[in-house]
């Protein structure tokens, strides 16, 4: 077993999609830690859901947010050290619904931050309600006769916000997403990966996505006008279609946190002032 794999008692059901979100994102850690990047450079980040456990499960520096506010913990965490490298786990309920105005704003400013979203397309922690991303069909305890709105494409919204690296990917094809995870961390600037995480309890696409996800190459990362035309190719309202995964836009602009003044952090000898504090409660 990894070492980065902590002893706790995995908590997702058997088969479930955040099994090879994690092993993946261990794979990439184990990577960098191979190429020289200091680990505990890196810091994760998760709101609620059950994607929100994984924090348990890798032996990393982490902090588990509140319901939709992962990503302004992330813009925190990042603003105060721009060193690190902040991966930000989050699920579509948590980030699409809860949480949009901070993913498109993080999106606007392109903070360095990295921005996973598990993608099950319903509430599984609350048992099976819909998100901004359910598909039409879908019924369930508050839809037993199907959604009654139409789901938003989320990466549309994340392109026109200005977010500088763009993807979709799908955790059953191993290896591919393990490449669009290592990019969407080295790049510089906002990145966020809709990532296809199936729910096998309630909501289980595993043979539908098997069927209908397809790899596309884009040539020109930077057109925007490319990009809007394959992110737009599927619309979320069905998975019996083709749907696109891969690097969809990646550009380099600005950071955020680089508009900020940096002040070294000024070593000093706090001794007899925590003799002092203590002395108080003695």
């Amino acid at each position: 077993m990894s070492q980065l794999k902590t002893t706790a008692p995995v908590a997702w059901c058997p088969g479930c999609g955040n099994f090879e979100i994690m092993n993946s994102f261990i794979a990439v850690l184990e990577d960098m830690r191979n190429e020289g990047f200091p680990l505990e450079n890196i810091i994760m980040v998760s709101g609620i859901g059950n994607h929100g456990k994984i924090v348990d499960y890798v032996q990393i520096n982490s902090f588990n947010s509140i319901h939709g506010r992962a990503i302004p913990t992330a813009e925190a965490i990042k603003l105060a050290n721009p060193d690190t490298k902040v991966v930000c786990f989050v699920g579509d309920g948590d980030t699409y619904a809860e949480g949009l105005e901070h993913l498109l704003f993080a999106a606007k400013r392109n903070i360095d931050i990295t921005v996973v979203v598990h993608n099950n397309r319903t509430y599984a922690l609350a048992t099976a309600q819909f998100t901004p991303t359910t598909q039409q069909a879908y019924k369930a305890s508050t839809m037993p006769y199907g959604a009654k709105e139409s789901p938003f494409n989320p990466l549309e919204l994340l392109l026109v916000s200005g977010a500088t690296f763009i993807a979709r990917g799908y955790p059953v094809k191993k290896e591919h997403f393990r490449k669009l995870l290592k990019d969407a961390i080295a790049h510089r600037g906002f990145s966020c990966i809709d990532t296809l995480q199936v729910c096998v309890t309630f909501n289980n696409l595993y043979e539908t996505y098997n069927k209908h996800v397809v790899e596309v190459e884009i040539d020109d990362l930077t057109n925007f006008e490319e990009a809007l035309r394959v992110i737009s190719s599927w619309d979320y309202r069905t998975s019996e279609v083709p749907i696109p995964i891969g690097k969809f836009f990646e550009v380099n602009r600005p950071g955020y946190e680089d508009k900020f003044t940096r002040f070294p952090p000024v070593p000093e000898d706090r001794t007899v002032e925590l003799l002092q504090l203590l002395d108080r409660f003695i």
